[in-house]
């Protein structure tokens, strides 16, 4: 029987798998919103195969029905040791509603993309359920929701400014951001016999404590009750926030709720390589479980013969959670461990020679790091490549120019794709448009001849100079430079690939001329735009904080934002005006009674 369809293969999810391996109960039991794709790129997975590495009895809940008598959440009992709650690989309202908090018809983390397999605000009520049916068993919250719900925060779907995920939930404890080493912390020190009141020196988790109790050596915030009273103060708030989460060496952080607070202790250091190695390198199946009899998960169709070589951005953009949740700084897997996973997709079944991505948040970041890291443990800036590229920051791309013609050598393997979007500008100089080194212009031509499945993503989100000054990206002339590279190669090789750039309407300091002279920007440019976004203020962002307060945390000072539906569907409207659709209709003249009109 192939590995796939052995239901030993992968962490056991019923009581029947419990029992075929002879256990009484688990250690830890995970509960997702997710369905259950063995795959480092499923972040339940990743916790179960590491805390099962350690030698803990995981096993893992995925869409429990939370509408029913609650079998799913009841039919393993309770674990010896803690359960663990995450709501999937994306927040649960962004992944339900889209920007005009429409609901969803889809959902891409769920077998044949069905809807509405998990709640609103997943993770929430997972641990309501968990606490109401089994007091006495901590719970530890994780994943995307949890990591950026962790502190005060405004909630764009029910518009209002929430408290830290914990105070709703009721959780025991959570982890934010990449949590393989405090999880497994975690599991030891319960084993131990503490008690999860006690954890409250572990890196990289947050609790809620006495409000007296606090650690005085902490940064104070502003408290819950005084960001909804005073917008400045949430605004102030956040600031800090991001600044200390952008920190190599940050502080604890205090936050007060009530009689309360939530306490946020500092993460780890970026994980060294062999740490990340580590992790991708657990005994995934990289196949969902057999429970699903092969029907079709989105999601997994789009990662399975993927690879993912390093988490973490350092880009910094407003609107985006990735540095917020993975870090600033990069972990990147060594060369070797990147390999042997070459080797296992090669030896899938269903591999047909292609690798659909050699990625990671931005895929061009891998092996990137600050040439003196003393200077990044005092540094705050949130993008080290805006206002400009850090000077301390080593841009080297030939160690990936390297391994990208390494993966290509391997002899069953045809192609090598990067689906990840880039940024063109750790290669191009933002003042002249060329390359800043000779191997930014190695990568670059290894990259559009080799490894462009025929159309490459970037991101230049906009054209206005204000708005990409704030949003932290390189000016518009970079990516018409960059554009201009692109067609030069297409053109020299005959490669009739299409450069597929990324636009978002209604962002803080946007009008509808802003997007009226972005439309002239595309136009002159020959594009005609199918897949746009509107802006979505997500959890942690500034762009979100900015969205709710009107005040930009940096300056202090009020910012246009675009908050009327009406407005907003009609900057959007600027991206389509190639469509005869968008375009205002002449009346015609009724024609006379009797009078043919054809």
């Amino acid at each position: 029987m192939p590995a796939h369809a052995d239901p030993r293969a992968f962490l056991p999810t019923s009581k029947k798998e419990l029992d075929a391996r002879g256990w009484d109960c688990a250690d830890i039991i995970l509960f997702t919103g997710d369905a259950y794709v063995d795959h480092p790129s499923f972040g339940a997975a990743v916790i179960g195969r590491v805390l099962e590495a350690r030698g803990w009895r995981v096993a893992i809940v995925p869409q429990p029905n939370w509408r029913d008598d609650l079998r799913d959440f009841r039919k393993l009992g309770a674990p010896r040791l803690f359960f663990g709650v995450s709501a999937g690989c994306m927040d649960s309202m962004v992944n339900h509603y889209t920007a005009n908090r429409r609901l969803r018809s889809d959902d891409a983390y769920t077998v044949d993309a069905r809807a509405g397999a998990r709640p609103d605000y997943a993770a929430t009520v997972y641990t309501q359920i968990l606490k109401r049916l089994y007091p006495e068993t901590p719970v530890v919250l994780g994943g995307i929701e949890a990591s950026l719900r962790r502190l005060t925060h405004y909630d764009y779907w029910s518009d209002t400014l929430k408290p830290g995920v914990l105070v709703e939930s009721g959780a025991d404890l959570l982890v934010y951001g990449l949590g393989e080493k405090p999880v497994c912390e975690i599991a030891a020190r319960l084993a131990a016999g503490e008690a999860a009141g006690a954890l409250a020196d572990i890196r990289q988790t947050a609790f809620l404590a006495p409000r007296a109790a606090a650690p005085s050596s902490a940064v104070l915030l502003h408290s819950y009750e005084d960001c909804l009273a005073d917008k400045h103060k949430f605004a102030a708030n956040f600031r800090r926030i991001e600044e200390e989460s952008n920190r190599a060496a940050a502080a604890t952080l205090v936050e007060p709720v009530g009689d309360r607070a939530i306490v946020v202790n500092p993460p780890h250091p970026c994980l060294t390589p062999a740490e990340t190695d580590a992790s991708f390198d657990l005994p995934y199946t990289r196949v969902p479980h057999p429970r699903y009899k092969g029907r079709r998960i989105p999601a997994y169709e789009m990662i399975r013969h993927s690879i993912t070589m390093h988490r973490g951005c350092f880009g910094g953009c407003s609107f985006c959670t990735i540095s917020a949740h993975q870090g600033k700084f990069i972990s990147s897997r060594t060369e070797a461990s990147i390999l042997r996973e070459v080797d296992r997709v090669a030896a899938m079944p269903d591999f047909k020679g292609n690798i659909s991505d050699l990625g990671g948040p931005s895929a061009n970041m891998y092996g990137l790091r600050g040439r003196d890291e003393t200077i990044c443990a005092r540094c705050r800036r949130p993008s080290c490549l805006h206002p400009r590229v850090c000077r301390n920051l080593d841009t080297d791309l030939t160690r990936l120019t390297a391994l990208y013609r390494k993966v290509l050598a391997h002899p069953e393997v045809k192609r090598a794709f990067v689906g990840s979007g880039i940024r063109y500008d750790i290669f191009l100089d933002d003042k002249t448009g060329d390359f800043r080194s000779p191997d930014g212009r190695t990568y670059f031509e290894q990259l559009v001849r080799h490894h462009v499945s025929g159309r490459l993503k970037v991101a230049p989100e906009h054209s206005a100079p204000h708005i990409l000054a704030h949003i932290r990206k390189p000016g518009f002339a970079m990516f018409e430079a960059f554009k201009a590279a692109f067609d030069d190669i297409n053109e020299k090789e005959d490669l009739r690939q299409q450069l597929v750039p990324y636009f978002i309407s209604s962002l803080p300091y946007c009008r509808e001329e802003d997007m009226r002279a972005l439309s002239t920007d595309l136009k002159r440019l020959g594009y005609k735009l199918e897949q746009v976004q509107d802006f979505t203020p997500t959890p942690m962002t500034l762009d979100s904080a900015i969205y709710h307060s009107g005040i930009d945390p940096y300056t202090g000072r009020e910012v246009y934002v675009a908050r009327d539906p009406g407005e907003k569907l009609r900057q959007r409207g600027y991206f389509f005006e190639y469509k005869q659709q968008h375009r205002p209709r002449a009346k015609r003249p009724r024609p006379p009674q009797g009078e043919n009109p054809g």
